[in-house]
C-alpha cells in the first residue's frame, strides 16, 4: 500500500492528538497555551474548541476576544492546511482580512465550526491551475455548550503558488 499524499496524508498526521499537540506547541504556541483543540475535521468541515480558563478569560468572566479569534481561525486554517499540504506545486496560505461579530457572552467551552472546505479546495486548485493568487472567505461560527451562537468570524485566506528560488 503506497503512502497517502495531500489531504489524506494531512488527515492521517493531524488525526493523532499527540502529533497535533506537538505541532501546536512548536508552531502555534499561543493556541497550545490557550488549550484550543481540533475536535474533528473532514475535507469540508472542521471543528475546534476553546475552554474558559485562567489563560483565556477576560475581566468580565468570559473568553477574551483574541482567544476566540484563535479558535475560530484554526477551524478555517486546518482546512486550508489540509488542502495545501504536500501540494504540487507548493501553495502558500495567509489570512489577509478578518471580520467578527460577537453575539453573546462566551462562557464555558466554545465550539467553532467551519464548513467551507469545498470552497477552500477549489481556490487552492484554481491557484495551482492558473498560477494566479486566489482568495476565499471562510466563515466560522462559535456556539456555547447550550448550542447558542456566541460569535461569527469571517477570514479571507489568500492562496498563491510558491515561486522557486534560484540560488
Amino acid at each position: 500500500m503506497k503512502n497517502p499524499t495531500g489531504p489524506e496524508a494531512f488527515r492521517k498526521l493531524a488525526s493523532s492528538p499527540a502529533k497535533m499537540r506537538l505541532f501546536m506547541l512548536s508552531r502555534l504556541p499561543m493556541v497550545y497555551l490557550a488549550d484550543v483543540r481540533v475536535a474533528g475535521f473532514t475535507e469540508e468541515r472542521a471543528t475546534t474548541t476553546i475552554p474558559l480558563k485562567y489563560l483565556t478569560k477576560n475581566p468580565f468572566g468570559s473568553i477574551y476576544f483574541a482567544c476566540l479569534s484563535m479558535a475560530a481561525e484554526l477551524s478555517t486554517g486546518v482546512l486550508c492546511m489540509m488542502h495545501v499540504f504536500q501540494s504540487v506545486p507548493a501553495v502558500s496560505m495567509l489570512v489577509v482580512h478578518m471580520e467578527a461579530d460577537f453575539i453573546k457572552k462566551a462562557t464555558g467551552k466554545i465550539t467553532f465550526v467551519c464548513e467551507d472546505g469545498k470552497q477552500i479546495r477549489e481556490a487552492v486548485e484554481q491557484a495551482k491551475a492558473t498560477g494566479e493568487g486566489q482568495t476565499v472567505i471562510a466563515t466560522s461560527t462559535g456556539t456555547d455548550e447550550a448550542g447558542k451562537e456566541v460569535a461569527r468570524f469571517s477570514f479571507t485566506w489568500s492562496f498563491k503558488v510558491k515561486r522557486k528560488r534560484h540560488v
